[in-house]
């Protein structure tokens, strides 16, 4: 058997679906040998953040497996694997190689040696029986630890070579590791001795599918709860103890309590600095409970530290809390709660023209707002673009249920949102999957909305079109004035009818609503649809 098709059989046990990729890479044709469904995209990017959704849509469950050409292909497709890394996203990733004979000799560009710093394991094979073992350490990488991408580099000539019989695989194991049964003793006195103490969840409780415990444990201290853009949905925002998400917008109430907080609990998450999540405030009493020990200590000094899965170690905290509070809750709930409500009334109400206005150019918010109320949010997955659109969706969009909102930042490429919905849709045919973005992001992307078209991947795109870089008209003045450098623009609602899919502009307030329920019946239907809206030129977004 040629070493393609051992990796297209290898990949079917590990129960890969599909594969996408862009050509030539051998391993694409083996995998349609398969029956693993193949799905060409337009740009190699796309396709990363296709496989990228795959995989967190199902809390790692499914894998999502991208593979592309050496050369140009692997040159090109670098953005995609750094947003996965940055993301922490499990992926992986099978470039062709140039042939043996070339392999590592400049200017030929070599994905083994050139993609290190954003995979966590980079492996290039050389002989052909090496194959399968390779396959497994990818794997076993990608499943257990920290998520991050691994690549497999399969020169051309190695994929054209015979694998000698008698070659066997199995499906890498899934593993998780608990905390230390004394530091989780040490955590849980100090959240119950805590007067204020604050949650704040990552992304881990996604992967570890913890979101059960993540609400147990925040009834049980009556603490209030908040989570980062990339953990958002982790705990339902329409719950009394929920404060929203963390990211550069944020809400009154968030922070508020975290000001006020005497302790912040992470769970699941890095507590890394960004510009797009929310800062832990200076001098507070920290625990910190994530999956990767080196994120202990590196941006937020930590007094309280676990090192484990975040359900085994919510399992764990749940125990030795209960057993602290003997009789439950101590009854702060409804102080605590009132305090959340009149805070969230008092910042709605300020933001509530805004998510209501009824002028043309339309407020971006009022296009959002009024989506959020269309829609079924429970059964709808949601993600936003970088830039504006991330910053006036984030703090007001309210997910009910697990992994509905796809939140992201630690890099904010432009257009990554359109295959996060194109991936989620796959992973997930039965929910309704949309992408936020503004006139910025479809010119990087864009294109491949032509990719849902042929694939038959009904999302929703819903385009926030002020024709400018709005976010940027501030600090280009004199470009601006001189050269109109900010302006972008484009009618996009007929490029989606051109690409063949379902496009329309609207323009007027009152024609929102019913635009929206529009688009949603086309892709009920099977169509991909894109709204564009005419939006005013906002910069105004929840910073506090």
């Amino acid at each position: 058997m040629k070493a393609a098709s051992v990796v297209a059989q290898i990949l079917k046990r590990e129960g890969v679906q599909c594969l996408i990729g862009y050509p030539v890479n051998h391993v694409i044709e083996a995998a349609a040998e398969a029956d693993i469904r193949t799905i060409i995209v337009r740009q190699e990017r796309t396709g990363l953040h296709m496989a990228d959704a795959i995989s967190r849509v199902t809390s790692g469950d499914r894998i999502g497996v991208f593979a592309m050409q050496h050369g140009p292909g692997t040159e090109n497709s670098f953005g995609g694997v750094a947003q996965a890394f940055g993301d922490s996203v499990p992926i992986v990733v099978l470039p062709g190689g140039y042939p043996r004979r070339l392999l590592n000799i400049p200017p030929n560009f070599s994905s083994f040696l050139n993609y290190q710093h954003v995979t966590k394991w980079a492996e290039q094979v050389v002989l052909p029986e090496s194959v399968p073992d390779a396959m497994r350490r990818a794997f076993t990488q990608v499943k257990n630890g920290r998520p991050r991408p691994v690549l497999v580099e399969l020169p051309v000539d190695v994929l054209g070579a015979e694998v000698p019989d008698g070659w066997s695989y199995t499906p890498a194991p899934k593993m998780r590791t608990a905390p230390d049964p004394k530091a989780v003793a040490q955590v849980a006195a100090a959240l119950v001795g805590a007067e204020r103490p604050v949650i704040y969840a990552g992304q881990g409780v996604h992967y570890a599918k913890a979101w059960k415990q993540l609400r147990e444990l925040a009834e049980l201290l009556e603490a209030p709860v908040t989570t980062s853009l990339q953990g958002k949905s982790a705990f339902p925002e329409s719950h009394p103890l929920s404060l929203g998400s963390g990211g550069r917008s944020i809400s009154a109430q968030l922070h508020h309590f975290l000001t006020n907080a005497d302790l912040i609990f992470g769970i699941g998450c890095s507590l890394a600095i960004t510009n797009y999540g929310v800062g832990m405030p200076n001098g507070k009493k920290i625990g910190h409970a994530t999956l990767d020990p080196t994120d202990i200590n590196k941006d937020a000094p930590t007094e309280l530290t676990l090192v484990g899965d975040a359900a085994l170690t919510l399992d764990a905290l749940l125990v030795e809390v209960r057993d602290r509070l003997k009789g439950g809750p101590r009854g702060r709930l409804t102080t605590v709660t009132q305090e959340i409500k009149q805070l969230k009334a008092d910042w709605l109400a300020k933001w509530m023209p805004r998510l209501t206005q009824d002028t043309a150019p339309l407020s971006p918010y009022r296009v959002l707002w009024d989506l959020m109320h269309t829609v079924d949010v429970a059964n709808t997955i949601i993600t936003h673009d970088a830039g504006s659109p991330r910053d006036q969706i984030s703090p007001f969009w309210e997910p009910v249920t697990p992994l509905s909102y796809i939140g992201w930042g630690k890099t904010t490429q432009l257009g990554y949102g359109l295959g996060l919905a194109m991936g989620a849709k796959l992973a997930a045919p039965e929910k309704l999957c949309v992408n936020v973005w503004g006139d910025a992001a479809i010119g990087f992307t864009g294109m491949d909305f032509e990719t849902a078209v042929r694939e038959r991947i009904p999302i929703l795109s819903v385009l926030l079109n002020n024709f400018s870089m709005a976010i940027e008209l501030k600090i280009m003045q004199t470009a601006t004035e001189k050269y109109r450098s900010t302006d972008i623009s484009g009618n996009y609602a007929e490029f989606a009818k051109a690409l063949g899919g379902w496009g329309e502009r609207v323009t007027e307030p009152g024609q929102i609503v019913a635009a929206i329920k529009r688009a949603v019946a086309k892709t009920r239907e099977g169509t991909p649809a894109l709204l564009e809206f005419i939006t005013e030129k906002a910069v105004d977004f929840s910073i506090f």
